[in-house]
């Protein structure tokens, strides 16, 4: 047992809701827990690169384009959005826990915190479902959108909003003309499909692994084009 490396706990918050988040490092990986329960690991990340990745699928590279992160978590969507988008592309994150900002600047500045530097990023300490609905008729090329276990939203209940007749309206009103939201899920929810098709998407469902070398796809995300 000896050599078991430890989990050490380097920094803990409290969410709006009254919930404990945790930083945890342990053998190297970094993992975000909340109440106890892992919602992110740095081991994990194929999902969250992904879904960067496909939010900036299709821009044009020279021209200038304004994207919108929703979560700034471990940084790996906000590392293929960098990556992907070319160097015309202004990416926004919206974080609500200036908590999570610090850390990734602080402790996880090795892993994609030194990101927050890119002269392209903006951090936005926010709500992301109040920063979509009083943004300006389109504002972003594409808005990916990590927040909760996703449409069925179990972490947070607010947080459905997002996923609401509603909220969808409002980012598809946030969006340019042909925009792209990516939507990111925990598990398959196939209500959710013709929700978005109702407001005004075209819509791809795109199966994700929780990393690599995963046999099977876990995650789901939801593509969303804006029918102009």
């Amino acid at each position: 047992m000896s050599g078991v490396k430890p989990h050490i706990k380097l920094a803990e918050t409290k969410t709006p809701d009254g919930g404990t988040m945790s930083l945890i490092e342990h053998d190297g990986s970094f993992v975000i827990s909340l109440d106890g329960a892992e919602i992110m690991h740095s081991r994990a990340s194929t999902s969250e690169e992904l879904l960067g990745e496909l939010g900036v699928e299709g821009l044009n590279t020279d021209t200038a384009s304004r994207v919108l992160i929703g979560g700034l978590g471990l940084g790996f969507t906000l590392k293929t959005a960098l990556e992907f988008g070319g160097p015309k592309t202004t990416v926004e994150v919206a974080e609500l826990l200036p908590e999570i900002t610090e850390w990734n600047r602080t402790y996880m500045h090795k892993l994609n915190g030194s990101l927050l530097e890119n002269l392209r990023v903006v951090i936005r300490e926010e709500n992301v479902i109040r920063l979509i609905r009083k943004a300006n008729p389109k504002t972003y090329d594409s808005i990916m959108l990590d927040v909760d276990n996703g449409p069925v939203a179990l972490v947070v209940k607010n947080n459905y909003s997002l996923y609401s007749y509603t909220g969808l309206r409002a980012i598809r009103e946030a969006l340019k003309r042909k925009g792209r939201v990516v939507f990111w899920s925990a598990s398959p929810e196939p209500k959710f499909v013709p929700r978005l098709r109702s407001v005004g998407f075209n819509v791809t469902a795109v199966p994700a692994k929780v990393h690599e070398r995963a046999k099977r796809a876990a995650y789901m995300l939801y593509v969303g084009d804006r029918i102009a």
